[in-house]
C-alpha cells in the first residue's frame, strides 16, 4: 500500500481534440514553433465548449497546451534515446521530451490565430506540432515576462537543430502549382523536411536513394535524401494525394 501523501489518482477528461496538418506522427517537428506554416484547430467539447471559459483569451498570443501522448504506448522506461543525441546516447526521461513518459502528457506552446464561437469553441492554431486527434486536457495563456528565461540552460539541446537544405523536384512542383494552397503547403513541406524527419541511425547516408514518404495534409510526400554541391540535401520527388488503405 503507497502510504505517499495525496497518493490519490486523478482522471483527465480531455477538453478537446486538435486537428492538425499532421495526420501521422513521422515528420511532425520534435518540438512546437519549428514549422510555423502547420495549421490547426483545437475543437472544444462540450461542457467545455462554453464561450465563456475563453473570454479574455483573444488578448494573449500565445497558449500553453497540456495534451495526452495517445499514439504512444502505456509502457514507460526511465532512460530514453533522444533523436538530438543521435539515437544512441542514453538519458532519464525526465531529462528529456520523450513521448514514453509515464503518464504520457505532453506540454506545446503554440500561436493563437483566432477564435470562433458561433457553433461551441473553436481555436485556431499556427505552429503546432501535434498530430491530429491529440487530446487535450488543459489550456493556459503564455505569459513572456515569467515564462521566458533567455539565460536558462538547455542541456543537451542548447540551440536550434540546424537545417537541412531542401529542393523540389519539377514534377512536385507542378503537383503543387495545381493546389489552391500551394503557396502554405510548399511552405510546410520545406519546414518540415528541413528539421530531417529521417530515423537518426538513416541520416548519415546522405545519398541511398532511399524514398521515405511523409503525410502532411491530405498529401503524401515522397522525397529522398542526395549530394548537391557536395551538401546532403532532401529532395521532394513526388506529391500525390494520400489514398487511404
Amino acid at each position: 500500500m503507497d502510504d505517499a501523501p495525496n497518493s490519490e489518482h486523478f482522471a483527465l477528461r480531455p477538453i478537446g481534440h486538435v486537428m492538425s496538418d499532421y495526420p501521422d506522427k513521422f515528420g511532425i517537428p520534435r518540438q512546437p514553433g519549428l514549422a510555423p506554416a502547420a495549421s490547426a484547430r483545437l475543437v472544444l467539447a462540450p461542457p467545455y465548449n462554453d464561450p465563456l471559459a475563453v473570454r479574455g483569451l483573444e488578448d494573449f498570443s500565445h497558449l500553453w497546451l497540456s495534451f495526452i501522448f495517445h499514439q504512444s504506448p502505456d509502457r514507460w522506461s526511465p532512460l530514453v534515446r533522444p533523436p538530438r543525441l543521435g539515437g544512441n546516447k542514453k538519458v532519464g526521461v525526465f531529462a528529456s521530451r520523450s513521448t514514453h513518459r509515464p503518464n504520457r502528457l505532453g506540454l506545446s506552446l503554440v500561436r493563437l490565430v483566432g477564435i470562433n464561437t458561433q457553433q461551441g469553441v473553436v481555436l485556431t492554431l499556427q505552429g503546432c506540432d501535434l498530430v491530429s486527434g491529440t487530446p487535450v486536457v488543459d489550456i493556459k495563456p503564455y505569459l513572456p515576462w515569467a515564462e521566458s528565461q533567455p539565460n536558462a540552460q538547455a542541456g543537451f539541446a542548447p540551440q536550434t537543430p540546424s537545417l537541412m537544405p531542401v529542393s523540389f523536384h519539377p514534377a512536385a512542383l507542378d503537383s503543387l502549382a495545381q493546389r489552391s494552397d500551394s503557396a502554405t503547403l510548399h511552405a510546410l513541406i520545406e519546414q518540415v523536411l528541413s528539421q530531417d524527419p529521417r530515423p537518426a541511425y538513416q541520416q548519415k547516408d546522405s545519398a541511398s536513394g532511399r524514398l521515405y514518404g511523409v503525410r502532411l495534409r491530405d498529401v503524401d510526400v515522397q522525397f529522398r535524401a542526395c549530394l548537391k554541391d557536395e551538401a546532403t540535401t532532401l529532395e521532394v520527388m513526388a506529391i500525390e494525394p494520400y489514398a487511404e488503405q
